[in-house]
C-alpha cells in the first residue's frame, strides 16, 4: 500500500482518446493529482 504523500510508482494508463500517457511525462512540468476510484463506473 501506498502511504499518502509518497511518491507515486511510474505507470502507464491510456487517456480517454485511446493514447498511452505516463506519470513521467509530467514529472518536472506539471502537478497531478491521483485519484482512484474503485467501483466508478462498474456498476459495484
Amino acid at each position: 500500500m501506498i502511504e499518502i504523500g509518497a511518491i507515486a510508482p511510474e505507470f502507464t494508463l491510456p487517456a480517454h482518446s485511446g493514447k498511452p500517457v505516463s506519470l513521467g511525462d509530467y514529472k518536472g512540468h506539471k502537478n497531478v493529482v491521483l485519484s482512484f476510484h474503485i467501483h466508478s463506473f462498474t456498476g459495484g
